[in-house]
C-alpha cells in the first residue's frame, strides 16, 4: 500500500471519530455544505477538479470567515502519474509603494482597509485549473454555489463563532465608511448569523453567475473589475481595474523532500510550503522518541523555529529572492541547522544557505485524479472591504509585506508577497498517496509537519493524525499547546526553557482535511475535530 501502515503503538491520545472509506469518489471540506456540493458534482459525472472548483466557488458563501471572492488560491492536481501546481496568489497593486505608504504616515502595511489588498487570484485559479483539467462545463460546476447563494445555506457552529468575532471586530471600525458594505453584505440584520440559521446572499449569487457565464473574465476585465476599481479609488486604495486586467495565475512545479520513504510535496515560493520541507529535512536526521513527549516536541519545535526564521528572512516573490529553493533544501544546510538544536529552547536566527482564517478542501475521483486546494483572504474576512452589491470580500494579503526596503519581502508594485497558504500532497514510489492541508496562517507549516510525522513516524491513520493535540511556536521561546496535551509533558517543556501557554480555543491550531488512496483504489478520508468538517463519498 502507498499509505503508511496504520497501526499506532502506545499513542497517548485517541480520536473520537473514525476515518471514512470509499471506492468511487470522495470530497473533504471544513464545511458540510461545501463537501456536499463537491459530492453533487462527482455524482453528476464530474471529476475531482470539477468537484474541487465547485467547492472553491461555494466557500466564500458557506465559510466567509476564512475566504471570499477576493481571495488567493493555491492548487495541486494529481493526474496520470504527475503532480501539477497552480499559484493563484495575486501581486500588489502596481501603484503600491513603500513611499506611498509612508506618505500616509504608515510604518507598516495595515491589516484592514483598502490599502491592505493585493490583486485577488482565486477566481482566475478556478478558471485556469478547470480549463486544463475539468470535464463538466464551468456553468455546471458553479451552479450549486449560485443556487445556495440565492436560496440560502444553513450556518454551521464554528463558522457562526468566527462570524460573531468578525462582527465585533468590524463594529469597532463602523464609523469608517469603507467598512459599511461589510455590514450590508454579512450582517444584514444588524448582527452575525447564528448557528442553524439560513443565510442568503443574492449579491454573491449574481456575481457568481457572471463569473460562470464569462469563465471569470468579468471579474478581471469586465464590469466586476470596474466596480472593484471604482470602490478602491473612492476610498483611497491602490488597487485599480488595470491591476486585475493584468493578472494571470502561474503554473509551477511543486517541490518535495523525501521523509522516511514518502515524498512530501509543497508549493514553491512565494508560499511558505518550503518551511515544511526544511523542517522535515532537519528532523529526518534526528532520532525522535515517543510521540507527545517533551523530548520529541522539543526537537520538532526547535526544527520548526529554524525553518520559519529562514523562511521569514528569505522567502518572497521568487525573482526577488537572494537564495534559491535548492540551497534552502540542501542536506548540507539542513545538517548545519540541525547541529544548532540542543537540550534547551533557543532564540532562532535565520541562517545563510548560500555557498554550501483560510479554507482547505480536497477531492478524489474513481479515475485516480486527486486535488489539494486552499484559498484565503488571510485574516478571516480579510481587509473588511466588501465591494457594494457584489458580495465580494477582499483580501488583506498586502499586510504580509514589510516596509523595510532592504528586506527581500519589501513592498513593491506588482510583486507577490511571502504567502502563508499551502496545500500539501504525499506520494510514495511514484504513486499518489493523497492530498492534505491544514488551515491557519502561520500555524499551517507547523501543523503539516506534525500531521505528516504522526502518520509516518507513529503510524496514525488520517483521522488520528489530524485530531492529535498540537503545539504552535509563536515567536521567541513562546509555545502554545492545546489543553488535551499531556500535562506532565507541558511541565517538562517549560523546564527545557520553553515559555508554554495552554490554549483552549482550538480554532487557533488549524483545521484540516485529508484523503489518501491505496493501490486497490480505496479512499480513506478524514476531517478534524477543530472544524465543522465533513467527508462525503460514494
Amino acid at each position: 500500500m502507498p499509505w503508511p501502515a496504520f497501526d499506532p503503538l502506545d499513542y497517548p491520545h485517541t480520536s473520537r471519530r473514525t476515518v471514512v472509506y470509499a471506492a468511487n469518489g470522495m470530497t473533504c471540506a471544513g464545511n458540510p455544505t461545501a463537501a456536499s456540493i463537491g459530492l453533487q458534482i462527482l455524482l453528476k459525472g464530474g471529476n475531482a477538479v470539477d468537484a474541487a472548483v465547485a467547492m472553491a466557488a461555494a466557500m466564500p458563501l458557506v465559510e466567509p470567515t476564512g475566504n471570499g471572492l477576493g481571495s488567493d488560491a493555491f492548487v495541486m492536481v494529481w493526474k496520470d502519474g504527475k503532480l501539477y501546481g497552480l499559484n493563484g496568489s495575486g501581486p500588489s497593486p502596481a501603484a503600491a509603494t513603500i513611499e506611498g505608504m509612508k506618505a500616509r504616515g504608515l510604518t507598516e502595511v495595515p491589516a484592514y482597509g483598502t490599502v491592505s489588498s493585493d490583486v485577488p487570484g482565486c477566481v482566475a485559479a478556478w478558471s485556469a485549473v478547470h480549463k486544463r483539467f475539468g470535464s463538466l462545463s464551468f456553468k455546471d460546476v458553479l451552479a450549486p454555489a449560485i443556487r445556495y447563494a440565492a436560496e440560502g445555506f444553513v450556518v454551521s457552529p464554528t463558522v457562526a463563532l468566527l462570524w460573531e468575532r468578525a462582527f465585533r471586530l468590524y463594529s469597532g471600525m463602523k464609523a469608517d465608511p469603507q467598512y459599511a458594505p461589510w455590514f450590508e453584505a454579512f450582517a444584514p440584520e444588524g448582527r452575525a448569523p447564528r448557528a442553524g440559521e439560513i443565510f442568503r446572499s443574492p449579491d454573491m449569487a449574481k456575481t457568481l453567475m457572471r463569473i460562470a457565464e464569462t469563465e471569470g473574465e468579468a471579474f478581471y476585465r469586465g464590469e466586476i473589475a470596474d466596480a472593484i476599481g471604482r470602490f478602491y479609488e473612492d476610498h483611497q486604495g491602490f488597487l485599480k481595474a488595470s491591476d486585475l486586467a493584468a493578472y494571470k495565475p502561474e503554473w509551477v512545479d511543486p517541490i518535495r523532500v523525501n521523509y522516511k520513504g514518502y515524498d512530501v510535496w509543497e508549493m514553491p515560493p512565494n508560499g511558505h510550503g518550503i518551511t515544511v520541507l526544511m523542517a522535515l529535512r532537519i528532523l529526518a536526521g534526528m532520532k525522535l522518541g515517543a510521540p507527545l513527549t517533551a523530548e520529541t516536541m522539543h526537537q520538532q519545535i526547535e526544527a520548526m523555529k529554524l525553518a520559519m526564521a529562514d523562511t521569514a528572512m528569505h522567502v518572497t516573490e521568487p525573482s526577488a529572492m537572494r537564495v534559491t529553493t535548492e540551497e534552502l533544501l540542501s542536506e548540507e544546510y539542513a545538517e548545519s541547522r540541525r547541529a544548532l538544536i540542543g537540550e534547551k529552547a533557543m532564540l532562532p536566527k535565520a541562517g545563510d544557505p548560500r555557498g554550501s482564517s483560510t479554507v482547505y478542501f480536497a477531492a478524489a475521483d474513481r479515475d485516480g485524479m486527486m486535488v489539494s486546494f486552499i484559498q484565503s483572504n488571510y485574516r478571516g474576512f480579510g481587509s473588511g472591504i466588501v465591494i457594494p452589491g457584489t458580495g465580494i470580500s477582499m483580501n488583506d494579503r498586502a499586510n504580509n509585506f514589510t516596509l523595510d526596503p532592504e528586506h527581500v519581502n519589501c513592498l513593491a508594485g506588482s510583486k507577490r508577497p511571502y504567502h502563508t497558504i499551502i496545500p500539501g500532497f504525499l506520494t510514495k514510489d511514484g504513486e499518489a498517496v493523497g492530498p492534505f492541508g491544514i488551515m491557519g496562517g502561520f500555524m499551517q507549516p507547523q501543523a503539516h509537519v506534525q500531521v505528516v510525522e504522526n502518520m509516518i513516524d507513529w503510524h496514525l491513520n488520517p483521522q488520528q493524525a489530524l485530531d492529535a493535540p498540537r503545539w504552535q511556536w509563536v515567536g521567541g521561546k513562546r509555545v502554545e499547546v492545546e489543553a488535551d496535551m499531556p500535562q506532565a509533558e507541558i511541565l517538562k517543556l517549560a523546564r527545557m526553557g520553553h515559555e508554554v501557554s495552554i490554549k483552549a480555543d482550538m480554532t487557533l491550531m488549524g483545521r484540516g482535511q485529508m484523503i489518501l488512496r491505496n493501490r486497490d483504489g480505496v479512499l480513506c478520508g478524514a476531517t478534524e475535530k477543530r472544524t465543522d468538517g465533513q467527508v462525503m463519498c460514494f
